[in-house]
C-alpha cells in the first residue's frame, strides 16, 4: 500500500437502531494524492458527513482500512489521536466554531495551543499570511461577533489550515453563506485546500460548489461512485 496519499478501503459503519443496526457505509473507498480535491455530493442521510468522521479520526469505521500518508490513525494511543486530529486533519464546518472570546487571529492560532502547545514564531506568521490571504488582514484584532458570516467561515478556513494539514476536510462550508459569499469561500477552500502537502474532500449539498471540483462522487447505497457529467443531488 503506498505511503504517499490518503487511502480509505472497505470502509463500513452500522448505527445502532430498532431493527438491530442501520447500515450507514457499505464499502466506501477513496484514493487522494498530494494536492488533488473531490467533492461528495448524495442526499442527506446517505452517509456523506459520517465518511468524513471516519477519515477525520472523529469515529471509528466497524472495519475497514483508513491511512493518511502511511499512517493509521486507528493504530494511534489517545494523544497520537489527538494529536492526529490537530496537526494532520484540519476540518471546516457549516457552522465556524470560532471562539467569541478571541480575536480573530487567536481563533486561527488556536489549534498551536492544544494540548498544552504554542505557537511558534513560524506558525503565528503563517496564521497571518492565511488571513491575508482570505482578506482579513484589517480584521486581526476583531471578535467573531464584529465579523459578518462570510468572514467568519473565511477565518475557519485559515484556522484549519494553519498547522498545514495533510488532509482538509470541509462539511457543508458553504451552507450558511449566501451564494455570492458562498462562491468566495469555495474559491478560497480549493485555492488553500490543494497546497501539497494537503489534499481537499469536501461534502456538500451545493451543486455550484461541486462542480468546480476536479473529481465528484455520489454517495450511493453506503458507497463512493463517480457521479459523471451530470451533477445533481
Amino acid at each position: 500500500m503506498s505511503t504517499e496519499g490518503l487511502v480509505a478501503r472497505d470502509v463500513f459503519r452500522t448505527f445502532p437502531g430498532p431493527d438491530g443496526g442501520l447500515p450507514v457505509l457499505r464499502g466506501a473507498a477513496i484514493d487522494m494524492l498530494p494536492g488533488e480535491a473531490a467533492a461528495i455530493i448524495g442526499p442527506s442521510g446517505s452517509g456523506k458527513s459520517t465518511f468524513l468522521h471516519l477519515l477525520g479520526a472523529l469515529d471509528k469505521p466497524d472495519s475497514g482500512t483508513i491511512r493518511l500518508d502511511g499512517v493509521n490513525p486507528l493504530g494511534l494511543d489517545a494523544n497520537g489521536l489527538a494529536d492526529y486530529r490537530n496537526r494532520q486533519v484540519g476540518f471546516v464546518f457549516q457552522d465556524h466554531h470560532l471562539l467569541p472570546q478571541l480575536t480573530v487571529l487567536e481563533n486561527v492560532l488556536a489549534p498551536a495551543w492544544a494540548n498544552g502547545g504554542r505557537a511558534t514564531p513560524e506558525v503565528a506568521a503563517r496564521a497571518r499570511l492565511l488571513l491575508d490571504r482570505v482578506g482579513l488582514t484589517g480584521r486581526l484584532d476583531h471578535f467573531p461577533a464584529q465579523l459578518s458570516g462570510g468572514e467568519r467561515q473565511r477565518a475557519a478556513v485559515a484556522r484549519s489550515l494553519v498547522l498545514a494539514p495533510r488532509l482538509l476536510l470541509a462539511d457543508e462550508p458553504t451552507g450558511n453563506l449566501d451564494s455570492r459569499t458562498a462562491s468566495e469561500v469555495g474559491a478560497l477552500l480549493l485555492d488553500l485546500g490543494t497546497e501539497k502537502p494537503c489534499r481537499l474532500l469536501v461534502v456538500t449539498h451545493s451543486l455550484e460548489l461541486a462542480s468546480r471540483f476536479p473529481r465528484v462522487y455520489r454517495m450511493a447505497e453506503g458507497k463512493l461512485v463517480p457521479a459523471g457529467d451530470g451533477v445533481s443531488s
